[in-house]
């Protein structure tokens, strides 16, 4: 065997700097190296740090309905947990709201996939279900128990078109590609990470399919509900237009809520060669 000191050791460039000793007694080979030299070179390479992603969120004071946690200037706000189900469904919510109207300006169609996220008790996944007899409504929720209601109620009425869907604080867990139209009553501004969620809904949009953000109107002093409960138009278009949605229109027919479409555009067709 002929040994290389240049091949092996780069930086030895005298072979009476190392010393081969090949041991046939134990049918072994032990390669011993010796580097004679006044100083001792030492090779260290560092580890390359690894770089935290951007991040799109900011710390700052926690107001009392917030979390502390801020998105594009905007607090988030506390979430509204399953206990508060009865507030959903209350008898006055219809003539409040006037959430007939809202479900009449949606503009389903019979064969259109839909989804309600944020759906609580299936307030409007039940309605919306009646209008997408061919299609189907994504009942999508966090929080186990809501949807434990929204099956139990499909049981009582016979309804076979809504899929409840367990999310995450991140992921709507939409088939991709499916969606016609996403309905986000109330519920946008309690999203602990809205940015996740709108390029969840993105992904999960056909192109073409809309968004309808329903949210109370943050510019009209005389709507009384708590600030991080409210949204202005601006900064929702603002928010939306971060995932790629293009706003389409804004329509104020609610007593108290602004009724917000966006779009995900089209596919851009290649010109034919």
């Amino acid at each position: 065997m002929q040994f290389r000191p240049n091949l092996y050791f780069p930086f030895a460039q005298n072979r009476n700097l190392v010393f081969l000793y090949w041991n046939m007694k134990i049918h072994k080979a032990k390669l011993v190296v010796a580097v004679l030299a006044s100083t001792v070179f030492l090779f260290a390479v560092e580890p390359a740090k690894e770089s935290k992603p951007a991040t799109v969120y900011s710390v700052g004071k926690k107001s009392r309905d917030g979390i502390g946690k801020y998105y594009m200037g905007r607090e988030i706000s506390h979430v509204m947990g399953h206990l508060g189900a009865g507030w959903l469904e209350r008898p006055g919510r219809r003539k409040e709201e006037r959430t007939d109207l809202l479900l009449a300006n949606l503009g389903l169609e019979k064969h259109h996939n839909a989804a309600d996220i944020g759906s609580g008790t299936g307030y409007f996944s039940f309605p919306m279900s009646e209008q997408v007899t061919k299609g189907k409504v994504y009942a999508v929720d966090i929080q186990t128990e809501m949807l434990d209601i929204v099956r139990k109620r499909m049981k009582q009425r016979g309804t076979t078109n809504i899929v409840p869907t367990l999310g995450t604080i991140k992921d709507t867990k939409l088939p991709a590609n499916t969606i016609d139209l996403v309905l986000l009553v109330d519920a946008y501004h309690e999203f602990d990470h809205p940015r996740e969620m709108m390029e969840s809904i993105f992904k999960g949009l056909r192109p073409g399919g809309r968004v309808v953000l329903i949210e109370y109107r943050k510019e009209d002093p005389t709507v009384m509900i708590k600030p991080l409960h409210k949204m202005t138009q601006k900064q929702a278009i603002l928010e939306m237009q971060a995932v790629g949605l293009k706003w389409k229109e804004t329509k104020d027919f609610l007593p108290k809520q602004h009724f917000m479409v966006f779009e995900k555009p089209e596919l851009v067709e290649k010109n034919p060669e």
